[in-house]
């Protein structure tokens, strides 16, 4: 039996043969190198003579800051706050912009720096090349002078100028580039200078404009407040609401006099009734002389002088004389009158005071009388104060209105004149003669050309191949084609059935007769060879997997073993061994454990000491409990293909077919390591694992000097299918 016919083989090669090969592409390019080298040569060369050939342009750079250049001075109504808060936002600067690139500045920059007649700019500056007239007979083209020379000079202008805001600040860049160094300079910094010139004659425009309808309303309104206040004036004479002091009407200045008046006539009533009756009452007590009013009169104190000296000279008489003696009589007589003029003065002073309270309270009276007659004219005033009221606001709020105007009409005459009204922008950085070109960059542009060009040859060169279908077939290589990426780096393998490969027709005789069961060498030192040998024995395995094979161990302990082959295969690419065939010896976390959810493959995947190979054992559990959980294996595996080259599942070769069947049927291949030839027990077991799989079935030799020239002894053969 073989292990796959030769239609099947030659249909795996043709399937990993469209897999891309990198180094029988780098091949395929090595080959091709005059074509990629040849154009990125030419390339080099022709744009060195372009950059030396194309006339150089320089560049000329002004900067401009956009600001608020209004003060106090230039505007005397408004704060320091308020000017300072007036910045330019983006879309402002957007628009300075715009402004800087419109025609009117174009016509008026183009006038200074003298662009008409500069052959560079102006196309109509000499006479007409022989293509021109050409193409301006055929009608291609118009004629220069159809145009006015600023129309014609546009077109460059607006090429050669840029203007950009650098970055995210208020700063606009005016860039002109030109052959000559110094025009370049020159236009960048007379287009600056044109820019401010624009927007204070704007302002001045503004100002002007502001200024002359200002002129024509200020007039018809000073007439409108003039006949405002007029009318104020005549209705407050009609109805008798003349102003006094304090802007108020005479009327209500009356009634606020009356009331002080009554009041004041009010308090002196009190006043003199309370007088006349404390007077009245110290008379009675004889405290007459008590009394400030009685004692400050004149006519009493002169009373009381004589009382004083009578009395003081009864006492001196009164020394020598007895009291019944005529002069002590007289003198007592005197004193008695004196006494009486007294209570007189008094009495008197209690009338006058009675008699001024009676006249206060006639005042009082006539006060009461003139204030409820004020009142009730100044209550039929309130309805003429209302309308009045209205007049003068209508007069005040016209008065304002034209004050207001009087003042802005002030500002916009003195902002009327040269350099009164700053632009909102200045020059901080003007356009100086430049020494280095803006273009052509000789070296970037050399650069760029030629790896350009490189890159155009490699693709073109690269695409070819891949077209012609000879990816895969580097030069040199006899008809071989590289493996699939998971064989090794210097595997090969034969493109055709047919071709003349010594080892391929080894490989063919040793097929048994039922083509499914064959057999390949192993020489452990040599593992190329090796891995180049069972990659042909295995069905390819899904894009982006790797290849799954059931590996029995049916030789002896002396013999190659499925350790021995994944460490084989662990020297040239990623290999992990997954050792089911029986129970470790010590207890170590393993396949059982991750099954059942205790361990991750960090936990349970070991490296064997002193090789690159990648192991994991049954675990704790033992292989019986692995292998009764076939689904969940299976999931595990594909998990190990997405990572690994090669995985590989050591199992019995004494298992059942029950057991082994869930593993077999999942590979792409199954081995059985024999040892030698004659392993009656190797083969039967081989036998029985091609009645469950499509898989190519493979008997594993251990090499030796010379190998049998037929595939078993006859003895051997019969014994196992016997």
């Amino acid at each position: 039996m073989t292990a796959r016919t030769d239609s099947d083989a030659r249909d795996a090669g043709e399937g990993r043969g469209d897999m891309l090969d990198l180094a029988a592409l780098w091949a395929a390019i090595k080959r091709r190198k005059a074509w990629i080298i040849g154009p990125t040569l030419a390339a080099l060369g022709l744009s060195f003579v372009a950059v030396n050939l194309i006339p150089p342009r320089y560049t000329g750079e002004a900067r401009i800051l956009l600001e608020n250049r209004d003060s106090f001075y230039t505007r005397p109504g408004q704060s320091a706050t308020e000017s300072t808060g007036q910045q330019f936002d983006s879309e402002a600067v957007q628009s300075q912009v715009q402004v800087i690139m419109s025609r009117d500045l174009a016509r008026e920059a183009i006038k200074r720096i003298g662009l008409v007649g500069n052959s560079e700019f102006d196309s109509g500056a000499g006479a007409l090349g022989a293509v021109k007239k050409l193409g301006v007979l055929v009608g291609l083209g118009a004629h220069p002078a159809d145009r006015s020379p600023e129309e014609r000079v546009l077109e460059k202008y607006y090429d050669r100028l840029l203007v950009y805001p650098v970055g995210r600040s208020r700063i606009v860049a005016v860039e002109f580039t030109s052959q000559d160094p110094a025009l370049a300079a020159k236009a960048a910094n007379i287009i600056a200078e044109s820019y401010l010139e624009l927007q204070e004659a704007a302002k001045q425009d503004t100002a002007r404009s502001a200024s002359s309808w200002l002129s024509t309303t200020i007039e018809p309104l000073r007439k409108r407040v003039a006949e405002a206040e007029a009318k104020v004036e005549d209705f407050r004479s009609r109805n008798g609401l003349l102003v006094g002091t304090n802007n108020t009407t005479i009327t209500s200045q009356q009634l606020a006099d009356l009331s002080t008046q009554l009041s004041s006539a009010r308090t002196q009533q009190a006043e003199a009734q309370a007088k006349a009756g404390i007077i009245r009452d110290a008379i009675k007590q004889g405290r007459t002389f008590e009394i400030p009013d009685v004692a400050n009169n004149e006519l009493v104190r002169r009373l009381i002088e004589q009382r004083v000296n009578l009395r003081a000279q009864i006492a001196l008489e009164s020394r020598s004389l007895l009291p019944e003696h005529p002069r002590i009589k007289e003198l007592n007589a005197q004193l008695v009158d004196l006494e009486g003029q007294l209570r007189a003065a008094a009495e008197r002073t209690v009338r006058m005071l009675e008699n001024e309270a009676k006249i206060a309270g006639q005042r009082v009276e006539s006060f009461t009388a003139a204030l409820d007659g004020q009142k009730k004219n100044v209550s039929s005033a309130n309805d003429s104060e209302v309308q009045l009221r209205a007049l003068e606001r209508e007069a005040r709020t016209l008065r304002e209105q034209l004050e207001q105007y009087m003042l802005r009409y002030r500002e916009a005459i003195a902002r009327d004149t040269q350099n009164a009204t700053p632009a909102d922008a200045r020059v901080i950085s003007r356009a100086i003669e430049p020494t280095e070109p803006s273009f052509p960059k000789k070296i970037p542009t050399m650069i760029v050309a030629t790896l350009a060009t490189f890159l155009v040859a490699l693709s073109t060169v690269v695409a070819r191949e891949l077209l012609n279908g000879n990816a895969g077939a580097p030069a040199g290589s006899g008809g071989q084609r590289r493996a699939p990426g998971w064989v090794g780096g210097g595997a090969t393998m034969p493109s055709r059935p047919g071709s003349a490969d010594p080892r391929r027709e080894r490989v063919a005789g040793l097929l048994t007769h039922g083509g499914r069961l064959g057999q390949i060498t192993v020489d452990l030192a040599d593992p190329d060879e090796a891995l180049a040998a069972l990659a042909e024995r295995v069905v390819e395995p899904p894009r982006g997997m790797a290849p799954l094979v059931v590996v029995l161990d049916g030789a002896g302990p002396e013999a190659t073993s499925a350790r021995d082959l994944a460490e084989l295969l662990a020297k040239r690419c990623r290999c992990i061994l997954v050792d089911l065939a029986a129970d470790g010896e010590a207890p170590e976390a393993g396949f059982s454990e991750l099954l059942a959810g205790e361990a991750l493959f960090s936990d349970i995947i070991m490296r064997e000491p002193g090789s690159r190979l990648h192991r994991i054992g049954p675990g704790l559990a033992g292989r019986e409990a692995v292998l009764a959980a076939p689904d969940i294996v299976e999931v595990a595996l594909d998990a190990l293909c997405e990572t690994y080259d090669w995985v590989l599942v050591a199992a019995n070769s004494g298992d059942d077919s029950a057991v082994l069947a869930p593993l077999v049927v999942r590979a792409q291949g199954a081995l059985v390591m024999a040892g030698k030839v004659g392993n009656g027990h190797a083969v039967e077991a081989a036998y029985r694992i091609t009645d469950f799989t499509k898989a190519p079935v493979v008997l594993v030799l251990d090499a030796v000097d010379e190998p049998p020239a037929g595939p078993f002894p006859t003895r051997e053969r019969d014994e196992a299918m016997a």
